[in-house]
């Protein structure tokens, strides 16, 4: 158990030093839970693939967004608090996970982190487009992992990349703005070919209803409590999804719904597998597993797979991180998620993973790394 405790403080102190930098109250938080044993115990009720700070995070903050009158609601800007963090903070917080320890056992126990960020849709439009340039512009699309299924509304977001902008023109389309780190023209001469999405799916082992008030107040908490203009864009995308025909399915075990729905397909579709931050939530061993299971599909379906996770997720040789600029660093880059696609070489007949774009794991920023690997 000490071990376990020593090995939560870390990811906590890491949460606040690498990923909600951008966030003072939670980098405050995650500082002050590391050396709190009552709140890393309380982390034990989680399954052991979800014991990460994120999850806590959403936690408290589906309380505060539930209502629950407390002076911790002062620091939430997503629930109209103005209090930045101070002193007082520490003690006001461990009030907090005293008075809610059921509330945060139970959501610790049933819950998961199901940040449906559609921020990352400024990197998997380009990638799209790359497959149509290359001919093949009839497109069906599946979403592992989809949550609430708001990435499979691609192609009716607006996307601003400073030099250019692509995507839907519909005034109700999300506006998604991701900063280009070098030369972004290579980019720009990709997103014009515009695919055309024939068949998208999501499956997800606890899918988000966006027409369920509950679930879609979990969907908010998942969101950093500063960043209130992603509150907005989610709103946006949540808008469109309660009118669309995208389809979400609660699936157990969701690569055994892969091979069912290649078979429904039109023959004159490309079917596209997607994951976001799915991997990082495997076991190594299931991880390998759906690794290998994923090639096969690829092998001997054509299926093209890709795959945007942590950078500790590389499914092959990615070259050194370089050329960061004034807005993003070479460490930034390291740290960004690796976005891979698997597809199968027709005239080698093997299987080939190119590392296409690293990003902001929420879609800020993107360096598109190779126009080429989809031509």
């Amino acid at each position: 158990m000490a071990a376990d405790a020593e090995a939560l403080a870390r990811l906590f102190v890491h949460f606040a030093e690498r990923e909600v930098t951008d966030d003072p109250l939670y980098v405050a938080l995650c500082l002050h839970a590391a050396a709190l044993p009552a709140l890393l115990a309380l982390m034990q009720h989680a399954p052991p693939t979800q014991r990460v700070p994120n999850l806590l995070l959403a936690a408290v903050h589906d309380r505060v967004l539930a209502g629950v009158s407390h002076p911790l609601r002062e620091y939430f800007p997503s629930a109209g608090g103005t209090r930045e963090p101070d002193a007082a903070l520490a003690a006001i917080f461990d009030d907090f996970v005293t008075t809610q320890h059921d509330a945060l056992r139970t959501a610790l126990a049933t819950r998961s982190t199901q940040t449906n960020e559609i921020g990352r849709c400024a990197v998997l439009w380009p990638v799209l487009c790359a497959l149509a340039r290359r001919g093949q512009t009839r497109l069906a699309l599946f979403d592992f992992g989809s949550s609430a299924g708001l990435n499979l509304g691609v192609d009716r977001y607006r996307y601003d990349y400073g030099l250019f902008v692509s995507g839907a023109g519909g005034a109700d389309a999300p506006r998604i703005e991701c900063h280009v780190v070098g030369d972004a023209r290579a980019l720009q001469g990709v997103a014009v070919h515009a695919p055309r999405i024939v068949e998208r799916i999501g499956v997800d082992p606890a899918p988000v209803d966006v027409h369920d008030p509950a679930q879609l107040r979990w969907l908010r908490a998942c969101l950093w409590p500063y960043d209130l203009r992603r509150r907005a864009r989610l709103d946006a995308a949540v808008a469109l999804a309660q009118r669309s025909d995208s389809r979400v399915r609660r699936c157990d075990d969701c690569a055994a719904a892969i091979e069912p729905w290649l078979d429904g397909l039109p023959a004159d579709v490309l079917p596209v597998v997607f994951n976001s931050w799915v991997l990082h939530y495997l076991d190594p061993a299931a991880r390998h597993a759906h690794v290998l299971k994923m090639r096969r599909w690829v092998q001997r379906r054509g299926i093209v797979w890709l795959s945007a996770e942590g950078a500790h997720i590389a499914l092959g040789a990615a070259p050194a991180p370089a050329g960061g600029d004034a807005r993003v660093s070479d460490a930034q880059l390291a740290n960004g998620s690796l976005w891979w696609l698997t597809q199968r070489d027709a005239g080698a007949g093997t299987v080939v993973a190119t590392l296409l774009a690293r990003s902001h794991p929420h879609g800020r920023w993107l360096q598109w790394l190779d126009a080429r690997a989809a031509s």
